[in-house]
């Protein structure tokens, strides 16, 4: 009989599996399995990639062909029960007729949603909610959050000096932070769906924001650009076959500069509203709508302010290069009106900090 350490424990490899698909599986869930008979693991797997067989299939698979009756199955999430890209996964699992299935986490997605869990038991199998709940909840918290609120999952990321500069009060910011926390950043955009700028970082720096070198995600660069303003001449629009441009613009952009854009291969969407608050609350949700599970935010001030102020980032990447800038003048990196009492500061959490050679990086969550 397994102990609540045994769950644990058995749980916890699952977790670990499941993460491999991180990028690879959006926007499904990463979903880990593991096969336990007797006390000892007798196969596991992940879903590995969109469209493929799901983590239960490749376990099952993983075990061989050999007799998994009265076996405990160890899920991070509630298999499915419907017919997707996939055939359900309870099918799957009543055919090896285990005796028990562990579950992390109920699935929020609309059409399974608990109905996993009531197809296992009413074929009599023992069915357990629960066991590192918190820890898949936070693994798949993008994935919840699409289906739960409808917009993506929302990362922001800075470099700043050790003083708190963004730039200087010219714009200049190359390179606050070193190579190694640089490749960090390229890292973090190979699984998000997009990364996210403002129209004024593209017009100062002219960045590129592919990733290098290619992670297992291509993610769409994405321009907040009310007045449709952005140069056809810019290296985003000139790079355009190596990763999709999408420009967000106001109803109130000019015809013949979307009609330029268009031309130039890029995306438009249109965002409804009479403020830029409402206008990126409407973004948001198409872009939840166009299935984008990870959105990267890398500036610039305004932009970064804009989302802290309306409570729409998740996650945060605070790069912390030993430099200091000085200047009343220059940039911090969030702006937006900001609060007027400290006790009103949002309070990272789930914190860690990490070291890139010269560069250290405070990761944390909002809690929003």
């Amino acid at each position: 009989m397994a102990t609540a350490d045994d769950d644990q424990r058995f749980m916890r490899r699952a977790l670990d599996l499941a993460e491999k698909g991180r990028g690879l599986v959006e926007p499904n869930p990463m979903v880990g399995c593991v096969i336990v008979q007797d006390g000892q693991v007798v196969g596991e797997g992940f879903h590995e990639r969109f469209g493929g067989p799901h983590a239960e299939v490749n376990a099952i698979a993983n075990a061989g062909g050999a007799s998994l009756s009265g076996c405990t199955v160890y899920v991070t999430l509630e298999p499915c029960c419907h017919h997707g890209k996939t055939p359900p996964c309870t099918d799957a699992l009543l055919k090896i007729k285990p005796a028990r299935v562990v579950i992390a986490m109920q699935d929020p997605f609309p059409k399974v949603q608990g109905g996993g869990i009531q197809v296992l038991t009413s074929h009599k199998i023992q069915v357990s909610v629960g066991t590192c709940g918190q820890a898949a909840a936070q693994l798949n918290a993008p994935f919840v959050k699409v289906h739960q609120v409808g917009k993506p999952w929302v990362i922001a990321k800075w470099a700043m000096t050790l003083d708190g500069k963004l730039a200087t009060a010219s714009g200049s910011s190359k390179w606050i932070s070193g190579e190694a926390a640089r490749a960090e950043v390229h890292r973090i955009r190979g699984y998000c769906d997009a990364v996210m700028v403002g129209s004024g970082t593209v017009k100062l720096d002219d960045p590129l924001l592919t990733t290098r070198p290619p992670g297992p995600r291509t993610a769409a660069r994405i321009v907040i650009d009310s007045q449709a303003t952005l140069s056809t001449s810019s290296r985003l629009i000139e790079t355009i076959s190596e990763a999709p441009v999408i420009v967000a613009v106001s109803e109130s952009a000019r015809s013949e500069r979307l009609e330029r854009l268009a031309h130039a291969g890029c995306a438009l969407v249109v965002c409804e509203g009479s403020d830029h608050a409402q206008r990126m609350e409407s973004f948001l949700r198409q872009l939840a709508q166009r299935g984008m599970t990870n959105v990267l935010v890398e500036g610039g001030s305004q932009l970064l302010g804009l989302l802290w102020d309306a409570r729409q980032i998740d996650e945060v990447f605070a790069f912390i290069a030993p430099k200091i800038a000085g200047g009343s003048e220059a940039i911090s990196p969030v702006g937006g009106r900001g609060i007027l009492n400290m006790e009103e500061a949002t309070q990272l959490v789930r914190t860690d900090l990490r070291s890139y050679q010269e560069t250290i990086c405070l990761h944390g969550f909002t809690g929003f």
